[in-house]
């Protein structure tokens, strides 16, 4: 539980500072023992207890990006709320580095439910999640196994699991999933192999002219805004972390091949 972050004091988020809240900086562990760094912010002014939220995502992104400006626009409104880095990524421990995990990620908003549950300024049976693209499924996830979670709100666009099993626009079949599994597990052999980590999943950079739309989207907002530690904004996350997304699809569709073959 010792683990040693760099915590950065200045404000350096992609938006104004709001004058009607309080911010600071603060940090707690998971299960796994590893520390995340989070951005609290709270009403101006008042005292008592706050119904409290937690906020992360989007998948790649970073605290200083949207689930800050999130964090600070509820805390406006009477929330006390912290937008947290997951492990591996931003601010936050882990080694090594950018690895997406369903469970460790899941595990990340109940250890900020943790932390909130156990201020004194915290009203432990109001305190809610927020997950915001791909971290909207790690909130339904921690709402799903953890009763000390009263609300849970997504903004999500796609389900992650399902575009990493499927593809967008569900342009993988069954044997193209397997292929691929094939390659993402030969590349763990020469990551293995090598002592390095192959990245895959930031933003295209050039950008093609045929990029669809939200591709675009994203290349406006990660390229041209905060970058330092954004997986999305460099090179991406670990490439065999997205194999753990479609481990149930996967484990299905294996029973269903040996059956065939067997028959």
């Amino acid at each position: 539980m010792d683990e040693q972050v760099v915590l950065t004091q200045d404000w350096d988020k992609t938006f104004p500072q709001s004058d009607k809240v309080r911010h600071e900086k603060v940090t707690f562990h998971n299960r796994y023992g590893i520390t995340l760094v989070a951005d609290l912010y709270m009403p101006n002014d008042t005292c008592g207890q706050f119904p409290a939220i937690a906020v992360s995502g989007p998948f790649g992104a970073v605290k200083e990006q949207s689930s800050g400006l999130y964090a600070q626009m509820l805390a406006e409104r009477g929330f006390l709320t912290i937008a947290f880095d997951p492990s591996y990524t931003g601010e936050s421990g882990g080694q090594p580095r950018y690895v997406a995990s369903p469970d460790i990620n899941t595990e990340d908003f109940c250890a900020a439910v943790d932390y909130l549950s156990t201020r004194t300024d915290v009203n432990p049976e109001r305190i809610g999640v927020l997950g915001i693209c791909g971290w909207g499924g790690m909130a339904l996830n921690a709402a799903a196994i953890d009763t000390r979670i009263q609300a849970t709100v997504t903004v999500t666009m796609y389900d992650m699991s399902r575009v990493n099993a499927m593809g967008y626009f569900d342009s993988m079949d069954a044997e193209a999933r397997y292929e691929l599994r094939k390659q993402l597990n030969a590349q763990r052999t020469e990551d293995y192999r090598n002592g390095t980590y192959a990245l895959a999943g930031g933003v295209v950079d050039p950008l093609p002219a045929d990029a669809p739309a939200f591709v675009k989207d994203y290349y406006a907002y990660y390229k041209r805004h905060y970058k330092i530690f954004c997986v999305n904004g460099n090179t991406g996350f670990r490439n065999e972390s997205r194999i753990f997304y479609f481990i149930d699809l996967q484990n299905e569709e294996d029973y269903e091949r040996k059956e065939s073959s067997s028959a």
